[in-house]
């Protein structure tokens, strides 16, 4: 059995050109700082998607433009991918915001506020003057 499987090559080598062309090539001063976090290849190699993040943007209205940006884009990106990579058919690409980044820097903060409560709670109860070095009340 093979170690990887042909889409998952294909999926790779298309996020990386993606990147690059995404970031050189598409000229619309729309579009914000762009990245492609994964691309996901159909088994018949006819569809693409490609998840996106955007630095710094949050904002849903700022979202969908990048991704109709994008979407506009979707035939120049293709012909160029097809340029760079020897494929018989290249997929067609479809464009989707991953909030997966996003949700985890929300975890990450909230495990932060969580551990630092937990640590003043810990030191609170550490330099409490009506408690010994045993524990017991003096």
């Amino acid at each position: 059995m093979r170690e990887f499987k042909r889409t998952d090559r294909v999926a790779d080598q298309l996020q990386k050109e993606l990147a690059v062309l995404i970031q050189r090539e598409v000229k619309d001063p729309r579009l914000g700082m762009v990245t492609v976090s994964g691309v996901e290849v159909s088994r018949d190699l006819g569809y693409a998607d490609v998840h996106i993040t955007l630095l710094g943007e949050q904002d849903p209205e700022r979202i969908k433009e990048n991704l109709q940006v994008l979407k506009r884009a979707g035939g120049f990106l293709r012909s160029q991918v097809a340029r760079r990579i020897k494929l018989r058919h290249v997929p067609e690409l479809r464009f989707h915001y991953d909030e997966s980044v996003v949700r985890g820097q929300h975890l990450s903060s909230l495990i932060e506020e969580a551990v630092a409560s937990d640590r003043s709670r810990h030191a609170d109860d550490q330099d409490d003057p009506s408690e010994g070095e045993d524990g017991a009340k003096d």
